[in-house]
């Protein structure tokens, strides 16, 4: 057999597959890789870090950039650190442990930057050759770290397995579906470990089978966990591929057992073939339907299904940072788009005359309801629907919005949602953001619409990841 021709476009780049080269790395993109270049060619090597020169493998290609591999290390960057998880290389749900917190601040407020000029074409402040307080453009602050960044996260969403007759569950190795067995996890609640270890020695004896991603077949699909950090609560979720536990009373007994801070055992329903991790049906096989945590002084209960944020400790930080950037003085009436079970509108609700939340799921918008008769606030009001047309509704109604705060998820916000911002004209606009470059793409259209971005604070809600929220606070320029 003849060997495979190259394309013309490929025999012509600076590099070739299955070559080593020298390359020096300049940054980190996205997903953690080190950006380096080859004869003025762009490579994504996995490993490497900024300010390095590393010998590389190429192994795939494309017309403007490609994949390489770590082969050695020529010059090591001062930031390196060798990392502290014993399964960091093999497991994808950290990039950047080999890299040193401080360092990686600095990463994610680059990572800000870049989207911000690249994406939304704006200006920052501080960048090359100006001063940070004098200069033109958007101040962007330094990212607000933790003291201590580990074991941070109050929820774990645990895939499981079978591994020589018995039950593993970890998380996936980067870029696939083969599950990394783990004891511990450095970024989980210590709870979240002992509740995973638990369920698979009780399950593994009990004569439990997992389910199968290849097969359809098998029970057990995931363990979900969730810890209320100031309460020490522990929700634990068996999610099955069936409606029926065989020994469900021995399974229950057993983690009652061994784990006397559980307060609720539920029981999630999923025979679908698909990742997605929740069927539409759970059931409370023991204890109460939720369990109950606080972001600063504010109450909420936490069920199976609804959506609390991760990282408690750094949510009041970004939620602090919200209330700053709205500037309440107790009169003021607020609109919380995205508002999810309430987090930020209550957080707000504290400081401001009335605030307004509307959010498209039902679920969320019943529980955010709870939420404020939990607390006794009596100056929210929440809807169910599209923020884009719950909004012109409301103020076909009276509601005049002073603030408008909007924390979408990743894919940032409806344009109808930003067109309706516009129309109300709303003197301040605080965007809450997982994603700088749909925040970058939206204060574009903001700004093009006659707000001014004052500036943007970086808030690290994932250490030892890639990711990185902000908080931007946006000024009506006619004021």
């Amino acid at each position: 057999m003849g060997k495979k021709e190259v394309p013309a476009w490929m025999a012509s780049l600076p590099v070739q597959i299955g070559q080593q080269y020298e390359a020096e790395i300049f940054g980190i993109s996205h997903d953690g890789e080190g950006v380096g270049r080859v004869n003025g060619f762009t490579l994504f090597v996995a490993g490497a870090l900024p300010g390095e020169r590393a010998l590389v493998k190429v192994g795939h290609l494309k017309k403007q950039y490609g994949y390489a591999s770590l082969v050695e290390l020529i010059e090591k960057s001062a930031d390196r650190i060798a990392p502290d998880c014993a399964i960091y290389d093999e497991c994808g749900g950290c990039q950047l442990q080999h890299l040193s917190y401080e360092a990686q601040l600095g990463v994610k407020r680059q990572q800000v930057v870049d989207n911000l000029q690249r994406i939304g074409k704006l200006q920052v402040a501080g960048e090359p050759g100006q001063d940070q307080d004098q200069g033109q453009g958007i101040v962007v602050h330094p990212t607000l770290g933790m003291t201590d960044p580990w074991r941070y996260r109050n929820k774990a969403q645990v895939p499981f397995g079978e591994e020589r007759g018995g039950l593993i569950g970890g998380f996936y190795a980067q870029g696939s579906h083969r599950i990394i067995d783990m004891e511990a996890c450095l970024i989980q609640h210590e709870a979240n470990d002992e509740v995973v270890a638990r369920v698979k020695e009780i399950g593994s004896r009990l004569g439990i089978r997992a389910y199968s991603e290849e097969t359809g077949t098998g029970l057990l699909r995931h363990v979900v966990v969730k810890v209320g950090f100031r309460t020490g609560e522990v929700m634990v979720v068996l999610v099955t591929n069936g409606a029926q536990i065989p020994r469900v009373e021995e399974w229950v007994a057993g983690i009652r057992e061994a784990l006397p801070a559980v307060k609720s055992i539920c029981h999630n329903i999923n025979v679908r073939q698909t990742n997605v991790i929740f069927g539409d049906e759970t059931h409370v096989l023991w204890g109460s339907e939720v369990i109950y945590d606080y972001i600063g002084e504010v109450k909420f209960a936490i069920s199976a299904r609804s959506f609390f944020q991760v990282n408690p400790v750094q949510t009041e930080v970004l939620y602090g940072k919200a209330l700053e950037y709205a500037a309440l003085t107790g009169d003021e009436v607020v609109v919380d788009a995205y508002c999810g079970i309430g987090t930020i509108s209550l957080f707000l609700a504290q400081r401001a005359g009335q605030v307004y939340g509307v959010e498209i799921v039902e679920e969320a918008i019943s529980d955010a309801r709870k939420n404020a008769e939990l607390n006794g606030m009596t100056n929210v009001h929440f809807e169910a629907g599209p923020a884009e047309v719950v909004l012109p509704e409301w103020t076909r109604q009276g509601v005049r919005p002073d603030v408008i705060v909007v924390d979408p998820p990743r894919k940032g916000c409806d344009p109808a949602l930003l067109a309706t911002i516009l129309e109300l004209r709303p003197r301040r606009v605080v965007y809450v953001s997982c994603s700088a470059s749909t925040l970058a793409r939206d204060l574009r259209v903001l700004v093009d619409g006659g707000y001014g971005v004052a500036e943007v604070t970086p808030v690290d809600m994932f250490p030892w990841t890639t990711h990185v929220e902000c908080c931007s606070l946006l000024v009506r320029q006619d004021l």
